[in-house]
């Protein structure tokens, strides 16, 4: 066999052995973030049962809040969301948040991007209004750039229309 072929098989035989590994996402077996299973660990964002970890907050209380077509005002719902988020960081003085707004593709970049500001900042006054430090919260907009669903019609749009509250350690905003 020459260098190159004892290469390539080393290479194909390393590569086997790489998608051959049973622990290759970890103990939950690929299951963190937000698709992941109760009790499991999501990802460093804790189990979900937990009152005290993010995954709690995302699943339990609710990371985000939706919009009408070209609205930033909060809905009835959202306030009622962003109450529990409120609430939820009052009584979890370490943490922080970057509040994402977000747009649907109907519109120009320039306008969804300002679309998805007033979005977050009006969570973020919401939240703000509830007790919840200004130096604790952060807001970016995304505009239509961060699709959660991508198609043209008003189930994409109403699902693309948000913001999202991101959760961190305190000092990291």
């Amino acid at each position: 066999m020459n260098k190159l072929t004892s290469l390539l098989l080393v290479a194909s035989v390393l590569a086997l052995a790489a998608c051959n590994n049973p622990n290759k996402y970890g103990a939950n077996g690929g299951a963190g973030g937000a698709g992941g299973v109760g009790g499991i660990n999501q990802g460093g964002l804790g189990d979900p049962n937990d009152p005290n970890s993010i995954a709690y907050f995302n699943q339990t209380i609710g990371d985000r809040v939706q919009f009408a077509v070209d609205q930033s005002t909060l809905s009835p719902q959202a306030q009622m969301t962003l109450t529990q988020q409120a609430s939820w960081l009052n009584s979890h003085p370490n943490y922080t948040a970057i509040i994402e707004g977000h747009a649907d593709e109907q519109g120009t970049r320039e306008y969804n991007l300002a679309l998805g500001d007033r979005r977050a900042n009006a969570a973020k006054n919401y939240l703000v209004a509830q007790g919840v430090g200004t130096n604790r919260l952060q807001t970016v907009s995304y505009g239509k750039e961060r699709p959660l669903a991508v198609c043209s019609d008003e189930q994409c749009y109403t699902q693309n229309r948000r913001a999202v509250t991101v959760l961190g350690a305190a000092g990291g905003v």
